[in-house]
């Protein structure tokens, strides 16, 4: 009877969906169409904007080379009255080289010795500039270097506080660690103990009471339960471990980092750090 209830709603629900799946393909096959409609149209007048555009183009294009060839016909003119001109100012250059070149010869001789006079009153500035300049850098190293002492002294008694506060943290995080590892790993054989104690005496039930099989499958399914129970604790415990596990080992990693970006090499410690590897490693 339910094979063929189930028969019957499975038939149902497959006339539903062929008849929704023929409604949506019908409805699709619409919009489909419709975009195609509408993209016929875009494209179409978007070829006509193009090809008035392009005509517009063409047209502004004869125009502006129309005013070009007049433009070139003007420069020529320009060109012819500009050779003219270049010839007259050619024979006045001519007339006027001489007394350019004694001029020229005067100038430079000035130029010279202006030369020598600026270059001597530069040398003896910059010879001031740079005495004063070695004066101040003087006093400015001298006044850096107390501060970079003083500071050399405070980064050490720092460092120093930094390690010894590092160091008595990291004992006793390993000290907390390491006791509730133990506690987890105690806990765990504890349960798997008891739940092979709980086999045994379930299996010592079975066999004296000699139940019928529907209240062996009904005790079955409650073991089950128990089991599965069980073993999600389990499952939990293990995973506190593994976090607690990981925690530490990204503790010791920082620690170090924090040891060699303050240039005390690991070695100073004294004892190697205790790096706990995850469960199943």
């Amino acid at each position: 009877e339910m094979d063929a209830k189930y028969n019957r709603k499975m038939q149902a629900l497959r006339e539903e969906m062929d008849l929704r799946r023929k409604t949506e393909i019908h409805e699709l096959e619409e919009r489909k169409n419709n975009q195609i409609s509408e993209l016929i149209g875009k494209h179409e007048g978007a070829f006509g904007d193009i090809k008035n555009y392009y005509n517009d183009i063409t047209a502004k294009n004869m125009s502006l080379i129309s005013l070009l060839k007049e433009q070139v016909e003007e420069m020529k003119k320009k060109e012819i009255v500009l050779e003219k001109e270049k010839t007259d100012v050619l024979l006045q250059n001519k007339e006027l080289t001489e007394p350019l070149q004694q001029a020229q010869e005067q100038v430079a001789e000035l130029q010279k010795k202006l030369a020598r006079y600026d270059k001597d009153k530069e040398i003896l500035m910059n010879s001031k500039a740079c005495l004063k300049v070695t004066q101040k850098e003087l006093k400015d190293l001298q006044w850096e270097h107390e501060v970079l002492e003083q500071r050399f002294s405070k980064v050490q008694a720092e460092r120093d506080e930094l390690y010894q506060k590092f160091t008595k943290a990291i004992n006793e995080v390993q000290q907390k660690t390491g006791f509730k590892n133990l506690l987890l790993e105690r806990k765990l054989q504890g349960l798997l103990s008891l739940l092979e104690q709980k086999e045994v005496e379930l299996g010592e039930v079975v066999a004296v009471s000699n139940l019928d099989p529907s209240a062996l499958s009904l005790v079955s399914h409650k073991l089950k339960d128990v089991l599965h129970s069980k073993n999600d604790t389990i499952q939990d415990l293990q995973l506190q471990l593994a976090q607690v596990c990981k925690a530490h080992n990204d503790m010791l990693q920082t620690f170090e980092a924090k040891l060699t970006a303050f240039g005390i090499p690991l070695d100073n410690l004294g004892f190697q750090p205790l790096a706990f590897p995850l469960p199943g490693q």
